[in-house]
């Protein structure tokens, strides 16, 4: 195997036959900072979720999975963790769908009245459902540096107008789907991005999906506009580091403290309920 490159919470590696490996590490990211504490289990939920999400979405669009067997000379703590995955020509666009206001996209609201360029009604507070999910692209950039939002023209510069709407119909979709069947187990997924690239010309989803990485998953019988959420995700991290406990000034570019043991444990609950209430299956 050949170390190709390590990202906030995963390593990618070359096999001999030219298939990737990825593995998921149980490192939490926040704030554009990789912590120094652990999540444990973390990894390996994210992994079975994700391979859970991309066989029900199999017909929305095809995936980068080729299989989860680990390949030889790998370590045996790698299992469950681990994807074997075609090579994507990812697309530099962060595809971001959103169906409720909150975090980045209302604090652009506030200010513009309009998130990514698409003008939304007045009167919205933090968790207000929006009147249909919109795409809200972002930059991708690298870590340690922060994604910017694009307006759809943007996104149409940079990858061509067919590609952009591509994009734009693909995002929706998965989030609408997704968002159906949550909804039906008690979650609701107020945004969601996805990672996606080409495979021989065509439009595959890759890393993650559907994760409370890379969403926000709401308990739906506690949703109440107009304020924060309870949530499944990585928000109660976000939280605990602006707050006077942690002793983190976000602003002083100093890296963020590490994580409590409390707070650890009960990242990782959120973590396997998550996991729990959308597969139906226990985690073991």
């Amino acid at each position: 195997m050949k170390h190709l490159h390590s990202g906030k919470v995963r390593d990618l590696y070359e096999l001999p036959g030219g298939e990737l490996l990825l593995v998921a590490r149980d490192t939490m990211s926040a704030y554009d900072y990789v912590l120094d504490t652990p999540i444990p289990d973390k990894g390996a939920i994210l992994t079975q979720l994700s391979l859970w999400w991309f066989d029900k979405l199999a017909d929305v669009a095809p995936n980068h999975v080729i299989g989860t067997a680990l390949p030889d000379g790998a370590p045996a703590g790698w299992a469950g963790r681990s994807v074997v995955a075609k090579k994507l020509d990812m697309v530099p666009v962060e595809c971001v769908a959103r169906g409720y206001l909150t975090g980045g996209g209302l604090a652009e609201y506030r200010r513009t009245g309009s998130v990514c360029g698409v003008e939304l009604p007045e009167g919205l507070v933090d968790g207000s459902r929006l009147p249909e999910p919109i795409f809200t692209p972002t930059t991708k950039a690298a870590v340690g540096d922060h994604d910017e939002p694009m307006t759809f023209a943007e996104v149409e510069k940079a990858v061509g107008a067919e590609t952009a709407a591509r994009l734009r119909d693909l995002t929706l979709e998965v989030y609408r789907r997704g968002a159906e069947l949550a909804l039906e187990r008690g979650v609701i997924v107020a945004d969601t991005k996805i990672e996606v690239g080409f495979a021989d010309g065509v439009l595959t989803l890759g890393d993650e999906i559907l994760t409370p990485d890379s969403s926000r998953f709401w308990p739906a019988d506690l949703w109440e506009p107009g304020h924060g959420q309870p949530s499944f995700d990585k928000q109660y991290v976000r939280d605990w580091l602006v707050s006077a406990e942690s002793g983190w000034d976000r602003s002083s570019g100093e890296a963020p403290p590490g994580l409590p043991a409390d707070v650890i444990e009960r990242t990782r609950a959120k973590y396997v309920e998550a996991y729990e209430r959308i597969t139906g299956r226990t985690w073991l």
